[in-house]
């Protein structure tokens, strides 16, 4: 094994995958605080049936406009599944944002699912950062109520 080989395989990778709109609220947040927890994240664009290859190819093109000063962060597209093309590319973690608690409950959920069944491991954070500093026994008890915590900020 090459040194560069071993300094690729000691790093703690995330992909973040779905990351069609870098517009969309809280994004560039989620990026910032997965660069404090990683050292390379790739953000992953998908292809499917909703977004044809040019489409994706534009916000490819846009989203590494937007990081082009980041080198710790690429930007890829990929179909298929993810959690095939997060081990593709050496990553350990998918990086997951959440705008709501029921979001969080979800993600959470299928966090523990994903790992079980696949040995990747995915980090949920709140995509809005008032939202992070909430407990999570808060978080808890009022999605045990179905209750978005938006009012409850203040």
């Amino acid at each position: 094994m090459t040194r560069t080989s071993t300094v690729e395989s000691e790093q703690r990778i995330a992909v973040f995958p779905g990351s069609f709109n870098p517009f969309t609220a809280g994004h560039a947040d989620i990026v910032g605080r997965g660069l404090a927890l990683f050292d390379r994240i790739i953000i992953a664009v998908g292809v499917n049936a909703s977004k044809g290859e040019s489409d994706v190819a534009k916000a490819v093109g846009t989203i590494r406009g937007i990081y082009a000063g980041e080198p710790r962060v690429s930007v890829e597209a990929y179909s298929g599944l993810t959690v095939h093309f997060a081990r593709e590319r050496g990553a350990r973690f998918l990086l997951r944002g959440v705008r709501s608690v029921k979001d969080f409950e979800y993600e959470r959920d299928m966090a523990q699912i994903n790992s079980q069944l696949s040995g990747i491991e995915s980090v949920v954070l709140f995509s809005r950062p008032e939202l992070a500093a909430l407990s999570s026994s808060v978080v808890r008890e009022l999605a045990a109520y179905g209750e978005d915590i938006t009012p409850f900020l203040p």
